[in-house]
């Protein structure tokens, strides 16, 4: 949480990616970094995933469900839940990220999904691990896993 923290002051936010597709993790890198985030890698896998993490210690995340290896974004999120990590599911099945035990993170996003609608549920996603809340609408597709919780 320091992390979106800092970003409030200048600051740009740390960003690990868990992609299994290279051509879409691609368009998200492309994506944040055009909107101010700073990605610290990209990961396949969950154990990739989880490296990453704990080598850059980033302050959000943008997991899809299904990895290589039969690995879930999930998994990342509840290897990590000892983190401070905000979380957003970039998924082609909602239902699946609804349906996992124990759900770790703060929202979803369906695929497909417009690059703004990205950039805007990331934000929403770091409102949300930060204050609480969010003053900003949701974009198309996307959905809170519970209700905004205080930091």
């Amino acid at each position: 949480m320091t992390e979106l923290r800092a970003a409030v002051h200048g600051q740009s936010p740390k960003v690990l990616i868990a992609e299994d597709e290279w051509a879409i993790a691609d368009m998200i890198e492309s994506t944040l970094v055009q909107g101010g985030y700073e990605v610290c890698g990209i990961a396949r896998t969950v154990p990739d995933a989880v490296k990453l993490a704990q080598l850059h210690a980033p302050a959000l995340g943008v997991f899809d469900m299904r990895l290589a290896d039969g690995g879930r974004g999930t998994d990342i999120a509840q290897q990590l839940r000892h983190r401070s990590l905000g979380v957003l599911y970039a998924t082609g099945n909602p239902m699946e990220v609804i349906s996992a035990a124990a759900v770790t993170g703060v929202g979803y996003i369906a695929k497909p999904y417009r690059t703004q609608d990205l950039l805007r549920a990331l934000r929403i996603v770091s409102d949300i691990f930060i204050t609480g809340t969010t003053l900003l609408t949701y974009p198309r597709g996307f959905r809170l896993l519970r209700a905004p919780f205080a930091a």
